[in-house]
């Protein structure tokens, strides 16, 4: 019998320091410990991605005031068509009156040249 009472009594040790390494493994202070060692290893590989992340945003950011800028451009050359077909109605005209004074010159007279129009 007192072989009996010595296994109940080892068997209730081992339970008992079973249950309380159980209990100190799922301690809080052990959660945060171990929260605390993921976040010391994950902190860079973040702190790099962060960095990347912005230095893109940077870039993107770049990208997009070179589009803007260059659909500008091209709005201003379509609005300034106007202005161009004025131009090249004067550069008409201005050979035209360049040809009569060859012409003068040269002592014939060709057809008088048309008035410059006001644009």
């Amino acid at each position: 019998m007192e072989e009996q009472e010595m296994q109940l009594k080892g068997k209730k040790v081992t339970d008992k320091f079973t249950e309380s390494v159980y209990v100190l493994a799922n301690e809080p202070s052990v959660a945060l410990y171990r929260l605390q060692e993921h976040v010391r290893r994950s902190l860079p590989e973040l702190a790099q991605h962060k960095a990347d992340m912005q230095r893109w945003e940077e870039q993107s950011q770049g990208a997009i005031y070179t589009v803007e800028y260059a659909c500008s451009a091209v709005k201003s050359l379509v609005d300034s068509s106007v202005y161009f077909r004025s131009v090249e109605g004067l550069l008409k005209q201005a050979i035209s009156i360049r040809d009569h004074m060859n012409a003068a010159a040269q002592g014939h007279s060709p057809e008088e040249p048309p008035l410059p129009s006001s644009p």
